[in-house]
């Protein structure tokens, strides 16, 4: 995707929230429901204001990280050949803040549902994208499994991204089981598979580094 069209439809993206805030921002309860427990009850209030726009400021700063990582990064050139999934993935993140965004305003303006069955169908499809896009990138200093080993050598980069994108897309799969299931096991359906990928991801590349180098 090219990048006037990305940047276009991220400022969409991002707009929308904010638009959306001001005019519904009357409608709206003075304590905005802003954090829910394993069983999709509300446990957490915010004062009005950051609770309509505190996750439209995130979304922008999101998008500030967006332009400037590919100015910065010491291996710039680097994410030019993956840039279409470089766009792609913050188009899919905005997209996912605003979706929560969405169900935060349906809540408080009265609308009811369980907010983790919701939620969990929105993390699988991150979560298997996200792995789709470790499988693509190159190594750079600001997205992906960055750990000591990976940065210093691209064939560890591209081993242990290979098997982290493949681990996440699994962890795609088992996140949709939260959908079945009720109370803290949708946690460990949601969480705990991304943590097993990231912690598995981190050890591999490290054993991957000692091999390559034992070989040389």
């Amino acid at each position: 995707m090219k990048n006037k069209i990305t940047n276009i439809l991220l400022l969409a993206i991002i707009i929308i929230p904010f638009i959306a805030g001001i005019f519904l921002y009357p409608q709206l309860p003075n304590s905005i429901a802003s954090h829910w427990d394993s069983s999709g009850e509300v446990n957490g209030y915010m004062q009005k204001f950051w609770g309509v726009f505190l996750l439209p400021t995130i979304m922008l700063f999101v998008f500030g990280l967006y332009i400037v990582i590919p100015l910065i990064d010491p291996l710039k050139s680097n994410i030019q050949t993956f840039r279409k999934f470089y766009n792609i993935f913050w188009i899919l993140l905005e997209a996912f803040f605003l979706y929560i965004f969405i169900l935060i305003i349906a809540w408080n303006l009265g609308y009811r549902f369980n907010f983790s069955y919701a939620i969990v169908p929105a993390l699988a499809v991150l979560f298997f994208f996200i792995g789709s896009f470790l499988k693509n990138i190159k190594r750079n200093w600001f997205i992906g499994i960055r750990t000591p080993w990976t940065l210093s050598n691209d064939e560890v980069w591209d081993k242990t991204h290979k098997l982290g994108g493949k681990l996440f897309q699994v962890s795609a799969v088992i996140c949709l089981l939260g959908l079945f299931l009720e109370g803290n096991a949708i946690i460990v359906t949601t969480i705990a598979p991304i943590i097993f990928s990231a912690l598995f991801a981190v050890a591999y590349s490290y054993i991957i580094y000692k091999k390559q180098k034992s070989s040389q």
